[in-house]
C-alpha cells in the first residue's frame, strides 16, 4: 500500500477504508511513515473531515495501537468521567469519591494539566505522598477493594494517539471534531471500564466555543462508544466563567473537600451532582431520581469525604493534610485585586484568569514547567454579584521567589466586566445532555 496515494484520496475529499487507516497507524505508530507524510494527511482530514465509519474505525486502530486494561475481575458496572479541560474544574476529585462511596466502582485514568486547564493529577499530587505509579495489577487490585482507584495514561496505553496529538499540536490540525473524538475515546476505552460519562466544555475557558461544536463533539464520542458497545454519556456544560472560586492546584483540593463535605460553591456542587447522578444511574442501573438522592446522601452524611480519604491514604497521601486542609501547600503572598469601579458583573474571562494562575505557578507553559502547588487565584464575586469600587474581586496567591509580572494584577481585574446596571447574567451550567437515543437541550 502506497502512503502517497492515501494522503491523495482524502486531499480530494474521498473515504479511506478500514485497511488504509489501519496501514496509517500501525506505520506510523512504527516508525516506517514520516511525520512530513502524517502531517500532510492530518491538513487534509482537517480540511476534508471524516465521516461516521471512518473516525470510528481511526479509533479502534488508535486504541489497539498498543495494551489494553482488561477490567473484569471487577465485579459490577465499572464506569469512568472524562472532562475536556475548563478552569476550576475541580469536578473528578469531588465526583470519583462520591460515585465509589455510593458502591460503584471508578477505575480512572486521568491527565495532568497543560497551559491555562488544570489537570486532576497535577491537583491530587499537592497531597504529600499522593502518588499515580500503580501498576495495573495493583490498579484493579485497589479498585476492588476501595471502589476507587486513579492512575496515569502509560505509554503502552493508545501510543498512536500520543504520536498523532503531538503531531497535531504543531501542525495546527487539533481543531477537528473526528481527531479529538477518535484521540479522547481511545484513551478512555484502552483504560477498560464499561461506561463513560464525559463532560464536554463550552465557552471562554474551554476548547469548544459554540454549542452547536460542543454538541458535535458529544455526539461523535458517543456514537463511538456505542461503536466499540459502551455506554456513552455527555453532558455540555457551561465554562463561560469559572468553576467554584478556586483556581491552582491546592486552592482547589481545599474546595473539592468542601464540596464533599457537604458544602462549597453551589456551582461546582450542582456540575458534580449531575455528573454523578450519570454514573450512578448506569452503575447500580437505577432511575436519576434515586441516583440523585443517593449522592444528596453521601454528601450530607460524611461518605463520600471518608471515601476520598480512604482513597488518597490508599495511593500513599498523607490523609492529615485533608483533615486539616491548612496544612496543605500555602502560598507565601496574597495580592488583593481591587474593583476599579462600582456595579455588577456581567461577565467573566474564565480563560484569561487561567493564563494569569498559569503565570503565577500554578500551570504549565511547558510540559517541563515545574509546578508551585500552592500558587493561584481565588475569586471573590462571580456573574450577577455587586461589586463597589476598592471591594475585593479576587486575590491572588503566590509565591515570594516568582518573578511577579505587575501586569498579571491588571489582566485579573480586566477579566470581570463590570456594568452600572444589573443585567441577565444568569449562567446556565448544564446546556445539552446527549446520549445513545437522544440530544436533550436544557
Amino acid at each position: 500500500m502506497n502512503f502517497q496515494n492515501i494522503i491523495m484520496k482524502k486531499r480530494n475529499g474521498l473515504e479511506l477504508d478500514d485497511n488504509e487507516i489501519r496501514f496509517f497507524i500501525k506505520g506510523y505508530t512504527d516508525g516506517e511513515i514520516p511525520d512530513y507524510q502524517v502531517s500532510a494527511l492530518l491538513m487534509a482530514v482537517y480540511f476534508n473531515g471524516l465521516n461516521k465509519r471512518e473516525t470510528l474505525s481511526l479509533t479502534k486502530e488508535m486504541l489497539f495501537s498498543g495494551e489494553t486494561v482488561d477490567l473484569s475481575a471487577i465485579e459490577g458496572i465499572k464506569v469512568d468521567k472524562h472532562s475536556t479541560g475548563g478552569v476550576g474544574d475541580t469536578t473528578s476529585m469531588i465526583v470519583a469519591p462520591l460515585v465509589a462511596s455510593c458502591g460503584v466502582p471508578v477505575a480512572k485514568m486521568s491527565g495532568r494539566g497543560l497551559g491555562h486547564t488544570g489537570g486532576t493529577i497535577d491537583k491530587l499530587e499537592s497531597i504529600p505522598g499522593f502518588k499515580v505509579e500503580l501498576s495495573i495489577e495493583n490498579f484493579i487490585k485497589q479498585v476492588k477493594q476501595h471502589k476507587l482507584a486513579l492512575i496515569g495514561q502509560t505509554g503502552n496505553l493508545a501510543p498512536a494517539d500520543k504520536k498523532l496529538y503531538a503531531l497535531r499540536d504543531v501542525t495546527a490540525t487539533v481543531e477537528n471534531i473526528s481527531l479529538i473524538a477518535s484521540s479522547i475515546m481511545s484513551k478512555k476505552l484502552a483504560a477498560g471500564s464499561d461506561a463513560i460519562v464525559l463532560d464536554v466544555k463550552i465557552g471562554h475557558g474551554a476548547f469548544m466555543q459554540t454549542l452547536d461544536e460542543a454538541v458535535e463533539l458529544a455526539k461523535t464520542m458517543v456514537e463511538i462508544g456505542n461503536g466499540m458497545n459502551r455506554n456513552v454519556v455527555a453532558l455540555v456544560t457551561n465554562m463561560d466563567q469559572p468553576l467554584g472560586f478556586a483556581i491552582g492546584n491546592a486552592l482547589e483540593v481545599k474546595e473539592a473537600l468542601q464540596v464533599l463535605g457537604g458544602e462549597g460553591p453551589s456551582d461546582l456542587k450542582e456540575l458534580c451532582l449531575r455528573l454523578a447522578v450519570e454514573m450512578i444511574s448506569i452503575g447500580l442501573k437505577i432511575d436519576s431520581a434515586s441516583a440523585r438522592k443517593k449522592a444528596e446522601e453521601s454528601l450530607g452524611s460524611g461518605k463520600a469525604l471518608a471515601k476520598f480519604l480512604d482513597f488518597i491514604e490508599a495511593q500513599g497521601g498523607d490523609a492529615d493534610y485533608l483533615k486539616n486542609p491548612s496544612k496543605l501547600p500555602s502560598s507565601s503572598k496574597t495580592i488583593d485585586v481591587i474593583s476599579p469601579e462600582t456595579g455588577y458583573i456581567k461577565a467573566i474571562n474564565a480563560l484569561e484568569l487561567g493564563l494569569c494562575a498559569m503565570s503565577l505557578g500554578a500551570g504549565r507553559e511547558t510540559k517541563e514547567s515545574k509546578l508551585d502547588y500552592a500558587s493561584g487565584i481565588l475569586l471573590n464575586a462571580k456573574n450577577g454579584d455587586f461589586i463597589v469600587k476598592g471591594q475585593t474581586l479576587a486575590t491572588m496567591h503566590l509565591s515570594d521567589s516568582l518573578k511577579y509580572d505587575p501586569d498579571i494584577e491588571s489582566r485579573v481585574a480586566g477579566s470581570f466586566e463590570i456594568v452600572p446596571d444589573k443585567t441577565d447574567s444568569s449562567t446556565k451550567l448544564i446546556l445539552a445532555r446527549v446520549c445513545e437515543s437522544a440530544t436533550d437541550f436544557y
